[in-house]
């Protein structure tokens, strides 16, 4: 997930329109707002120190970079969400996140064709062992089920993955592993392709969200251009508000916790990531 760089003040960390979509698209599924804030896929590395800002969609950056496609690309790879056995050696891993087009919106149907090295390092050019195909859901969501790829000389641990939305070109890019020793002398690596990765007991999970460079109309909730209404102090749809503003409620006084325009459904209460009562 694309983490927002500071906005100039300390404190004042503008919060990202995709990681609100993206909470909201998930709510359903599993609670994103845990201890007073939107649990961001990137919030920070595996030490716990913010990871460098991959690039996003609602900043102005380019799209999730390509890299090289590789010697070890295989065409017409099974259409499988798991790459592994239960029998399978190495350490289990699962990759999960969505596909955001430059409007910060979900891309349904978005091809990843997957492949990567087996635990010893080792790629398949017989068979189709750690490769495979899925399609991203109504939710622009996708999950994999591997092993955490071994190394091999050269190279540090990274997954290979072509993107392509429907009627697209075809992003070709690799992602990478936090903390590895060879980051730092792989000519390849690219910091704004590390997942954010997490240890779950004997096994790991990984977290990226993939933007792909294609236009999107904006969505009809964003935020209106018209003047705010209501009465100074209270809380108002179309408000640029910034951290610390104060503000009140349904008779209840909050503050701003991070810089943003609001919107009809970030009401302070329905939103501990932007407002802090009292």
């Amino acid at each position: 997930m694309t983490p927002e760089a500071p906005d100039g003040t300390p404190g004042d960390r503008r919060i990202s329109r995709k990681s609100l979509l993206k909470a909201a698209v998930a709510a359903s599924a599993a609670p994103l707002i845990a201890g007073g804030g939107v649990a961001l896929a990137r919030d920070t590395g595996s030490a716990g120190s913010p990871l460098a800002p991959t690039p996003a969609c609602d900043d102005g950056d380019d799209p999730t970079p390509p890299q090289m496609e590789g010697p070890y690309f295989k065409p017409a790879s099974p259409l499988r969400t798991v790459l592994v056995t239960p029998s399978t050696p190495g350490t289990p891993l699962t990759v999960s996140g969505y596909v955001f087009g430059r409007a910060c919106r979900p891309v349904a149907g978005v091809l990843l064709d997957f492949w990567q090295a087996d635990a010893n390092g080792a790629y398949d050019m017989r068979g189709f062992a750690f490769r495979g195909h899925q399609f991203t859901g109504a939710d622009g969501s996708f999950t994999l089920t591997t092993v955490v790829a071994g190394l091999y000389p050269g190279r540090t641990r990274h997954i290979h993955v072509k993107a392509q939305a429907p009627g697209r070109p075809v992003l070709t890019t690799q992602l990478y592993f936090p903390g590895e020793p060879r980051n730092s002398t792989d000519p390849l690596y690219d910091p704004a392709l590390l997942m954010n990765v997490r240890t779950v007991g004997s096994g790991r999970q990984g977290t990226f969200d993939f933007v792909l460079d294609v236009d999107q109309q904006p969505d009809p909730t964003d935020p209106p251009t018209d003047p705010p209404t209501g009465s100074p102090g209270t809380w108002a749809v179309g408000t640029s508000y910034r951290a610390g503003d104060g503000v009140t409620y349904d008779g209840a006084a909050y503050r701003c916790l991070q810089a943003h325009s609001a919107m009809a459904g970030w009401e302070p209460p329905r939103v501990p990531a932007l407002w802090e009562r009292g």
